[in-house]
C-alpha cells in the first residue's frame, strides 16, 4: 500500500495517470481493445452507451497518450483499425483489478 508521506510530490504520478485515463470511457475502450484490434464500429458496439463523436474524441486522446494506435489500411473504402499499444498493455493489471473490484462492489451494493 502506498504511504501518504510527502504527498504532494508522490501525488504527481497519480495525477498524471488520472489525467491520461480521466472520464468514463477511456478504461472501457482499453478493456475492449485488450482482447485484440478492433474497427471503429466494433468498438462502438462493445462500449455500450458511447456516442460515435465521444468515441472518436476519446480514441484521439488515447492515441495522444500512446495507449492506443490507429492503423489505416489501403483498401477501398479505407480500413481503420485500433489496437492497444505496449504502453497501454502495461495497464493490464490495473484493468483486471478494476474489473474484479467492480464485480465485488456490484455484489456488495446491488447484491448481484
Amino acid at each position: 500500500m502506498l504511504k501518504g508521506e510527502g504527498c504532494p510530490k508522490n501525488m504527481l504520478s497519480i495525477r498524471d495517470a488520472l489525467e491520461a485515463l480521466e472520464g468514463r470511457w477511456k478504461l472501457l475502450i482499453l478493456f475492449a481493445l485488450a482482447s485484440g484490434p478492433k474497427r471503429f464500429k466494433q468498438l462502438s458496439k462493445e462500449v455500450l452507451g458511447i456516442t460515435d463523436k465521444t468515441l472518436s474524441k476519446e480514441l484521439k486522446n488515447l492515441e495522444g497518450n500512446k495507449l492506443v494506435q490507429r492503423a489505416v489500411y489501403d483498401t477501398f473504402p479505407p480500413t481503420v483499425e485500433y489496437s492497444i499499444t505496449a504502453h497501454g498493455k502495461s495497464l493490464e493489471k490495473v484493468l483486471e483489478e478494476l474489473h474484479y473490484w467492480g464485480l465485488t462492489h456490484r455484489k456488495a451494493i446491488i447484491g448481484k
